[in-house]
């Protein structure tokens, strides 16, 4: 075998071998991966880091390890947003083909090249470039199924986003606008301007006002960062109110979690406000219906910093130090 086709199946990964800070993240070459028979083969344009991949990185909670493996990880490849081209296709596929620019999320996204399924995958919009393509995924899906399929929310609708300055808060105060919803953000003061910028009716400062002792009622909380009891929550839903959580802290063993579980359906059962939870369902008609709200101006991704591939380790410092303003994205040109 030639070293030139050597060289063409080789590419340039992240790869971390055990679980730890992000100094355990490595920019290493490695085999190209070929897709299975319902599997896209997709050129890496962009990707974005989430919570999820540090939890992955970490292996914390330790929950995570019994699926992502005990000891060290079972699958070494990081990420999961991406936005890029088509490059090859398995035999089942039948929706899209090489040359198509796509976005959604795979797995081993933080590489050059990496393998999804067509069912989380949408074409990209020719006006949405790949960097706001790939910061949509898991961050902004979060945002629309809690308020659409959780929430139910209407137009009238007062909706209150803790944590609108991150990743699915930023995209939760538009969407929730484009439903016609009047919505109350909460951030740090940094951030009040941004927040305003992208839509927000009314923005609460978290280091001047605690908005569960405010005289206002929503409709929807959707509760991006947990540092509220459900009860504080409980005390400014309207009467019929939906609390939605969609991020927080976890710990090491999910207890904190478990117990908010519990307590969430505790109070769900003995009133007529609800609180739930939410993990994203990544499917391609969602993942086209918010390119299309991006495409049309509806939504602007807000992006904190664009970064290269050999700067993931450092993106992801950024993110977990809860840093990030929107989404951090990795550009691979």
């Amino acid at each position: 075998m030639s070293r030139h086709s050597d060289s063409i199946r080789v590419m340039r990964a992240i790869i971390y071998r055990r679980y730890g800070p992000p100094d355990v993240l490595q920019l290493e070459e490695t085999e190209r991966p070929t897709p299975a028979d319902d599997e896209v083969l997709i050129k890496v344009r962009a990707a974005s880091v989430n919570p999820y991949d540090w939890h992955f990185m970490r292996g914390e909670p330790y929950p995570l390890r019994l699926m992502a493996g005990v000891r060290q990880p079972k699958n070494p490849r990081l990420g999961a947003d991406v936005a890029g081209e088509v490059e090859g296709v398995g035999k089942n596929i039948t929706r899209l083909k090489p040359g198509d620019a796509v976005f959604g999320t795979c797995q081993g996204s933080l590489a050059e090249y990496a393998c999804g399924s067509e069912l989380r995958l949408a074409i990209k919009p020719g006006n949405v470039t790949f960097e706001q393509a790939a910061s949509v995924g898991i961050a902004a899906l979060t945002a629309l199924q809690a308020l659409r399929d959780k929430g139910h929310v209407l137009p009238g609708y007062k909706v209150l986003v803790n944590g609108a300055a991150g990743g699915v808060g930023t995209f939760a105060v538009q969407i929730a606008k484009s439903f016609g919803a009047e919505v109350t953000g909460v951030c740090s003061t940094r951030n009040v301007e941004m927040v305003c910028s992208i839509g927000a009716d009314h923005v609460v400062d978290y280091t001047r006002e605690d908005f569960t002792q405010g005289r206002e009622h929503y409709d929807i909380i959707l509760d991006c960062v947990g540092n509220h009891s459900l009860s504080a929550c409980g005390r400014v839903l309207s009467p019929k109110g939906i609390y939605v959580a969609a991020g927080g802290k976890a710990g090491r063993w999910m207890v904190g979690v478990l117990l908010s579980m519990i307590t969430a359906r505790i109070l769900s059962w003995f009133g007529s406000r609800k609180f739930l939870s939410l993990l994203a369902n990544i499917n391609n008609h969602d993942l086209a219906l918010v390119g299309d709200l991006i495409a049309t101006g509806k939504v602007t991704p807000v992006i904190d910093r664009c970064c290269g591939l050999s700067e993931v380790p450092e993106a992801i410092r950024h993110l977990e130090n809860g840093h990030a303003r929107g989404k951090v994205v990795i550009s691979l040109g």
